[in-house]
Order: structure tokens, then C-alpha cells, then sequence
């Protein structure tokens, strides 16, 4: 996985009103959960990022490993939870999990699909259900991305989270989730029916 610095500061002041007047200096508010404990719940480091140091992980399809340097303090994070305007799609808050090399954590790995279906050969269509699948495991053995072979899908045939397998990887999507499939097209079926027609 990719690792990448970014930089925030401490915030003491919270609440609706605070947050209103970060963002207006182009600061989006955080929070860091990680290894410190309060009444036996993670608790919740609250601070402030410049929105240039997000855009870079947040606008993007890759995956990282975060290292949030907060007031010259290091802490290994990935990103948890996304929060945009449902009306401008501002960003408005961003959390962050810390983690470290022994505890497992839970992340989106983005979906490659590799090989030219036989389906696709056929005159089928591939169609992409889902752009990411939630993996379990230490930070420190999660890939940039999950390259499912599709080479001998047939049309009208499927790949479901069930049917895929990573070392050291445990998949956390559901089983019955569809990964990917091969639609039948009118190309496809004009075909078929003059094959057989002859």
C-alpha cells in the first residue's frame, strides 16, 4: 500500500460554529480514533487539515497508509469515514483510524480485473459491480489493489466475493456480493441465433 504525509494542527475549540469557521479558512475538521481509550471506547484525537493536503487523498482511487503528522506527533492512520455537503459535495469532515502493525483493520481495496473475458470475446459485455471490496488484515500485508483473473468468464456467468480468495486476506464483503459479470449484448445474441440458424 501507499504511504503519504499529511499535516494538521490540534483543535480545541469544537462544535457546529467552530467547524463552520475552519472551514471558511480552508481547514476541514478531523478526527483521529486510535489506541487511547476513554471508558473503554476509542477516543477521539480532534483536529484540523488544510483541505490541499486532503485533496490528494481523498480525490483519488488509490488506497494509503496516512501518516498524520499532527503538531510534529506522528500517528499511522488510514481514513474511515467521508462526510460531504449533500448539496455542493464540499468536504466537511474527515475520520481517521490509527493503527499499528499487530492489530487488524478493515479498508476498501480497490477491485483490478485481469485478462479479456471469454464472454467479452464472445460479444458480451463485462459490467463491474462493485469498485471496492472490504478486506480484514494487518496495514502492514494490505495490496494497493485486488486482481481477480476473468479470463474464463462466460456470458451470463458471475464472480462473487464467495468465489475469490487472498492470501493472508480476509474478505469482509459479503459473500454473495457480485464482483463482476458478463451481460449478454444484441450483438451477442444476433450472433447466436445465427449460428443457430445454420
Amino acid at each position: 500500500m501507499k504511504e503519504i504525509n499529511v499535516t494538521g494542527q490540534k483543535r480545541t475549540a469544537l462544535g457546529k460554529k467552530a467547524s463552520k469557521e475552519l472551514r471558511k479558512e480552508g481547514l476541514v475538521p478531523c478526527n483521529l480514533y486510535g489506541e487511547a481509550t476513554k471508558d473503554g471506547k476509542p477516543a477521539a484525537m480532534a483536529f484540523a487539515v488544510p483541505m490541499s493536503e486532503l485533496r490528494k487523498i481523498v480525490y483519488t482511487p488509490h488506497i494509503y497508509m496516512i501518516n498524520l503528522i499532527i503538531d510534529g506527533e506522528s500517528h499511522t492512520a488510514v481514513m474511515k469515514e467521508l462526510q460531504f455537503h449533500p448539496v455542493t459535495d464540499a468536504l466537511l469532515h474527515v475520520d481517521f483510524l490509527e493503527v499499528n502493525e499487530n492489530k487488524p483493520v478493515t479498508i476498501g481495496i480497490p477491485v483490478k480485473l485481469v485478462g479479456l473475458a471469454q464472454g467479452v470475446r464472445d460479444g458480451g459485455r463485462m459490467n463491474l459491480s462493485i469498485r471496492k471490496i472490504d478486506v480484514t488484515a494487518p496495514y502492514t500485508v494490505i495490496p494497493e489493489h485486488l486482481d481477480i483473473d476473468v479470463t474464463s468468464l462466460k456470458i451470463g456467468k458471475s464472480i462473487k466475493v464467495g468465489d475469490l480468495s487472498f492470501e493472508g486476506l480476509e474478505l469482509a464483503t459479503s459473500k454473495d456480493v457480485i464482483v463482476c459479470s458478463v451481460k449478454m449484448t444484441r450483438a451477442a445474441m444476433s450472433a447466436a441465433a445465427a449460428s443457430t440458424a445454420e
